[in-house]
């Protein structure tokens, strides 16, 4: 097992950043901007097709998102607006991360 790397200032600096930052856009948002369906809002959050179907619902049936996943679709907006801008490498890397520890 190898040593965790040590953080320097500007690695402190992203971290303070990144916590700080109240980014998150909800479903109704999301799906307004994009032409996507209930699917693809469930694939980018990790949630089942049920769950995103609540969010979508009204009366009692309506369950209101989680934190993480108004992060996740704001994330994936952001992505989506500046997918020219983003490096092909950038996006290599970003996606490899996967089960990176």
């Amino acid at each position: 097992m190898t040593n965790p790397r040590p953080l320097q200032a500007r690695e402190q600096n992203l971290i303070d950043l990144y916590s700080h930052c109240q980014l998150g856009m909800t479903p109704k948002n999301f799906y307004a901007k994009w032409d996507v369906n209930h699917e693809a809002i469930a694939r980018i959050c990790s949630r089942s097709l049920s769950t995103v179907r609540r969010w979508f619902s009204k009366g009692r049936n309506y369950r209101s998102p989680m934190p993480s996943d108004l992060r996740h679709l704001a994330l994936m907006d952001f992505l989506l607006e500046h997918f020219e801008e983003i490096p092909e490498e950038f996006l290599k890397i970003l996606c490899s991360l996967k089960g990176h520890k």
